[in-house]
């Protein structure tokens, strides 16, 4: 495979009906699949708010309980790939409104477990039918947005991890208040309400997407002929040629420069996953000892506020700078000192201060680090080398619930767990200067000014 460190085409010197049809394509698609994410992201990370709960009402250690969220990752991993070759198979509308229906009602059926074993089965079968959607939307992205506006668009759509962790904290926190109603626990109601949604979006799905440009309806014929230029133009001749034949995919897949992707991936997810699953239980541990859900959960939301505009600034002078590298490495150093806040600094508003440094700097280096891989990658490899790097990356998210509970167990302290997120990320951020990125040297100077 050759390494494509090629400038990042812009389309900013374009004419403004190029301008014109990127407003449509945002307007039409963001919000939609800002959505779908926002219940992806709820149906993946409200165990760790039924936690609070459920660990007493099972009589799950700290252990067990982390191992439910790394079987969750595991399935997770193992179906990532075969799902994003079966959507660039049958299309986008097909396969992520099949994807929605079947981890609705999968993450809704975790309301029946009824021990250790029971809630493990239970969440492998989320993590098997919602592998596919990140990294599909993903590879969707690719087809609809130049390489000039990933970094926005990437925000604009992940911001519905921090917009979920943080409305669904202070949601999972009011609905583990129905504990008892109609014979439920709180946790039964909380896998109920916030699952079936995602089976209604999913039908949703088959009415609003387009697999491509050229089937959508609201675009006029010269929109999808300025958009089909653009995306053209970010692809380098010799990329648009190579990768035709299973042999070259498979060392493309497995060479050097999608492994040094899925290492930084893997380095950076450790502190997605922590954030996602411990950090209700970590504020907890850190509150006054009164603290009721609904306020862990209140709380829980101030981390995901200061993540939101974080990601949007970000994202948008990374684009206007058409800079990479140190957009990605910077945050990652930043939430590696919010993590060592958290754990060390003995004051709890501090602690709190980390937490949402660690937040915003983890999150916001997700969403510049996938507006590189394509980059990298030839157009026919790409759907496999995005769900390779997002299945290795994600083997952090299965190893870190386990990890950390066990620290937890062991130490009877977050402590432990805190600093081995914080150490993942130095070495990620350390690994990302060895990534083929393209510099801002080598950008034209229009594209600078985007």
């Amino acid at each position: 495979m050759h390494q494509n460190t090629a400038p990042i085409t812009t389309i900013k010197t374009a004419s403004s009906p190029q301008q014109t049809v990127m407003r449509k394509v945002s307007r039409r698609l963001l919000g939609f699949l800002f959505l779908c994410f926002v219940l992806s992201f709820l149906d993946r990370i409200n165990i760790g708010f039924a936690g609070l709960t459920m660990m007493g009402d099972l009589g799950l250690s700290g252990t067990q309980f982390g191992m439910a969220t790394t079987l969750f990752y595991i399935a997770y991993i193992a179906c990532g790939i075969p799902s994003n070759m079966a959507l660039a198979k049958v299309g986008a509308r097909k396969w992520i409104g099949s994807l929605m229906i079947a981890w609705g009602l999968a993450s809704t059926a975790t309301l029946f477990a009824t021990d250790a074993s029971s809630l493990y089965l239970l969440r492998i079968l989320v993590g098997i039918t919602e592998a596919g959607f990140l990294p599909g939307v993903l590879l969707y992205l690719t087809f609809w947005f130049p390489a000039a506006y990933r970094a926005r668009a990437n925000a604009l759509f992940m911001i519905a991890m921090p917009f979920t962790a943080g409305f669904g904290s202070a949601l999972s926190g009011l609905i583990l208040g129905l504990d008892g109603v109609w014979g439920l626990h709180g946790w039964q109601w909380l896998f109920l309400l916030e699952g079936m949604p995602s089976v209604i979006m999913g039908f949703m799905v088959f009415c609003y997407l387009n697999d491509t440009p050229q089937q959508a309806r609201w675009l006029s014929r010269e929109d999808k002929q300025h958009l089909q230029n653009a995306l053209a133009a970010d692809t380098p001749p010799s990329n648009r040629t190579t990768g035709d034949g299973p042999g070259s995919l498979l060392r493309e897949m497995l060479s050097p420069t999608v492994l040094m992707f899925s290492l930084v991936y893997f380095c950076l997810v450790n502190t997605l996953a922590m954030i996602a699953v411990w950090t209700p239980l970590i504020i907890k541990s850190i509150s006054a000892a009164d603290s009721s859900n609904s306020t862990i959960g209140f709380l829980a939301m101030i981390p995901q506020v200061c993540t939101i505009i974080g990601m949007v600034v970000w994202g948008l002078h990374s684009d206007r700078s058409q800079e990479r590298k140190w957009h990605l490495v910077l945050p990652m150093l930043m939430a590696a000192a919010g993590w060592m806040f958290a754990a060390y600094a003995g004051n709890p508003m501090v602690q709190l201060c980390g937490i949402c440094m660690a937040a915003t700097g983890s999150y916001t280096a997700m969403s510049i680090f996938w507006t590189t891989p394509d980059q990298a990658l030839t157009f026919k490899a790409r759907a496999i080398g995005i769900a390779v790097i997002n299945a290795f990356g994600n083997t952090g998210s299965a190893l870190n619930p386990l990890v950390v509970g066990w620290l937890k167990d062991l130490t009877q302290s977050f402590t432990a767990g805190i600093l081995y997120a914080a150490v993942l990320l130095v070495i990620g951020a350390l690994l990302t200067f060895m990534l083929p990125l393209p510099s801002p040297a080598s950008v034209p100077k229009h594209a600078q000014k985007l």
